[in-house]
């Protein structure tokens, strides 16, 4: 059933090989067996999406290091309190593991009563000191306390320790995160195990995780949301969309929101202009669509509501001020029925609660209303609705978000909560895909993959496809490989993160979907490629240019696919695709279509594939205003854009043995004249100041 009046951005069919839960004779899932695999690290990295089995991987890891390698205790750093019962006692011995995890009550300072302020810092730092002097071995803290007590106990104390950090996307490089500086000061001394875990390494405003000098010394594990989705045994769809309403949004949510779909809707936050500015109203005039108010349970505080069709549900308000109250629910919400039972809650409503880390396996719904934060939030509350359940079939998650409107004096703000959504969902397209192995023509095949009804076959362009690690073998024509040990880490690991770089980046966005005279290259070469300098500035021009083709082409060709996939979706009115198998045609048809060079892909505008479901959900009549909004705008080159142009016409000219024209045919021959023109003003103007 597809959600009304919304059309998917992305839509992901998994193959339903039940992988996902299987477990070896140690007890361990597919991802933990990988993770185990590489528990001698002394510095590891596991990316790996939500549901997926990260914290009990650290449990089987943790344990060998603090028997078998000398580690002394294990201390579990988690960005809240509510994480912390993901580290509880665990009975691994009772799967086929040679130990059980335990952490004793006091031990677990999540569960000391009291936020995590200064006011009460004092005694949790203290129970951490007295934890280092005993000689029990798990200690589980919040992120702000694993802070305060490094500030107050030095990074020394924490010698021959594991610390494993949860949500590591939390940590930035900047050096106004306190968490990140501790982090950079333990490795630097080289004395501890990190251990560090998440289910989206990037972060909404850009920054990187890591310096690359300490990303360097980390083993990345990583598992795939392809690989996770794809071995579910009940999830069969996964959609992402974004609804445009204009008006009250508390009308048009009534469109969406099904009483018979478990739904966690999140509400704007107070400050946000989507907000009627009365939080608890939005949350009544909701309760009111789903049906009419039949009390509270008083073990639960569940509303009780009656539908229309004479059916009662659950309602979870998380949005409550009364701490009594919300507590009582939030509760209820952890309590062991809330897994067992799919009918103990039907709908939660919640503001900013119900993100990250929260566990309903039921949701089938995540329905979010206005731009959240940051890229990171988006992810981790689509993470709500993809946990695998009996009987649930479909998951999807819906933002619902202001149109642009003419009159309206927050336009610009309006049109940038816009692009940031069409991000959200380019980058999620990225994140379900598989994994792609780029390589230049006839490096010959790869064991592992599947080649089609041919084969591999030399002077072709080539696709092999592993289903069982969701990963393509690519094969494109003068592509250029990197050479360093870090560029080659940053094309195999993290060609994501930069990826999420570009989709940011407000000039490529509103150019690539809005321009309808943009020229591809100046996207896909001078916006990537400035990206990638500024990203990797340490790096040679050859490396940066290699990471600029491998994310360009993993960005082009995902999208391309996803097209042909829509394109070829069933008639029959179920919405369906035809299999499970599509987007790997849909890439094996795009490659197929000609001999595919970097020089094609260069020519693909990343954001084709959005304007076309843009323009099917936003009214006609908005699209044209806010085309024009920014067409009108006059784009002047910065003296780096000048000289970018510049260099690629010196390469245009070696291949060509003519220099670029300004008054070409060819749009990108026109601009790179245009380039060198810009630039060689940019030189005169510095002479004569000189």
């Amino acid at each position: 059933m597809m959600t009304t009046g919304t059309i998917p951005a992305v839509r992901l069919v998994t193959a339903h090989t039940g992988a996902s839960a299987s477990a070896n004779e140690l007890g361990m899932r597919p991802m933990q067996a990988r993770a185990y695999a590489h528990r001698g690290e002394q510095y590891l990295l596991i990316k790996s999406p939500p549901a997926s089995g990260k914290s009990r991987a650290l449990m089987f890891i943790a344990l060998d290091k603090l028997e078998n390698q000398g580690v002394r205790q294990a201390i579990i750093v988690v960005p809240e309190r509510s994480i912390g019962g993901s580290f509880a006692d665990e009975p691994l011995s009772k799967h086929g593991f040679w130990a059980d995890w335990v952490v004793r009550p006091h031990w677990n300072l999540c569960n000391t009563p009291g936020a995590d302020d200064v006011k009460v810092a004092k005694s949790k730092v203290n129970a951490v000191g007295e934890f280092l002097a005993s000689e029990d071995r798990v200690l589980v803290c919040t992120h702000a306390t694993f802070r305060f007590a490094v500030d107050e106990l030095g990074i020394e104390a924490f010698d021959d320790r594991l610390i494993a950090v949860d949500e590591f996307h939390h940590v930035s490089a900047n050096p106004d995160n306190r968490l990140g500086a501790q982090l950079g000061q333990l490795i630097a001394r080289d004395k501890v195990h990190l251990v560090a875990m998440t289910g989206s390494y990037f972060r909404g405003d850009a920054a990187a995780v890591l310096s690359p000098e300490d990303e360097g010394k980390f083993t990345t594990v990583t598992y795939t949301y392809y690989e996770q989705l794809n071995g579910y045994t009940w999830l069969k769809t996964l959609d992402i969309a974004y609804s445009f309403y204009t008006g009250r949004y508390i009308d048009k949510i009534n469109d969406l929101l099904d009483p018979a779909v478990k739904t966690i809707v999140h509400i704007p936050s107070v400050n946000s202009r989507e907000s009627t500015k009365d939080k608890h109203r939005e949350v009544e005039e909701i309760m009111d669509h789903l049906g009419t108010w039949r009390g509270t349970d008083p073990a639960t505080g569940f509303h009780l509501i009656e539908t229309a069709d004479g059916r009662t549900i659950k309602v979870a308000d998380l949005v409550d001020d009364d701490p009594a109250k919300r507590d009582r629910v939030a509760a209820a919400l952890k309590s062991p029925d809330a897994r067992a039972n799919r009918d103990h809650v039907d709908i939660i409503i919640a503001l900013g609660m119900a993100k990250e880390g929260f566990d309903w396996i039921w949701c089938e719904h995540a329905l979010t209303v206005g731009y959240r934060s940051s890229l990171t939030e988006i992810i981790q509350i689509i993470g709500r609705a993809t946990r695998d359940a009996p009987g649930k079939t479909v998951a999807r998650f819906t933002n619902l978000i202001a149109e642009p409107a003419a009159a309206d004096d927050a336009v610009a703000e309006a049109v940038n909560d816009t692009l940031k959504a069409i991000a959200a969902s380019l980058l999620m397209e990225q994140v379900l895909a598989p994994r792609f192995d780029f390589t230049p023509k006839d490096v010959g095949p790869k064991e592992g993959f599947d080649y089609g009804p041919g084969g591999y076959q030399e002077g072709r362009t080539n696709v092999g496809f592993n289903e069982e690690r969701g990963q393509f073998h690519f094969e494109l024509k003068d592509l250029l490989l990197p050479s360093s040990k870090e560029a080659k880490r940053i094309c195999a690991e993290d060609i994501n993160e930069v990826i999420t770089s570009f989709i940011q980046d407000k000039q490529a966005i509103e150019r690539g979907l809005f321009d309808p005279e943009v020229v591809p290259e100046e996207l896909t070469v001078v916006r990537m490629g400035k990206i990638v300098r500024d990203r990797y500035p340490e790096l040679s021009e050859d490396d940066q240019e290699a990471i600029r083709q491998h994310a360009i082409a993993a960005l082009n060709v995902t999208q391309q696919a996803a097209k042909i996939v829509a394109d070829s979706a069933t008639d029959d009115g179920s919405g369906e695709l035809k299999a499970n198998t599509s987007f790997v045609d849909g890439v094996r048809k795009f490659m197929n279509v000609r001999d595919l060079d970097i020089d094609l892909i260069d020519r693909i505008n990343p954001f084709d594939a959005a304007y076309a479901i843009l323009s099917r959900a936003m009214n006609e009549n908005t699209l044209r205003q806010v085309q024009a909004a920014i067409t009108g705008r006059k784009v002047t080159l910065s003296e780096e854009e000048a000289r970018a142009y510049a260099v690629r016409a010196v390469q245009w000219k070696r291949e060509r043995g003519r220099a670029p024209e300004v008054t070409s045919q060819d749009p990108w021959e026109r601009q790179l004249a245009e380039g060198v023109a810009a630039f060689a003003r940019y030189r005169a103007k510095a002479a004569a100041s000189g």
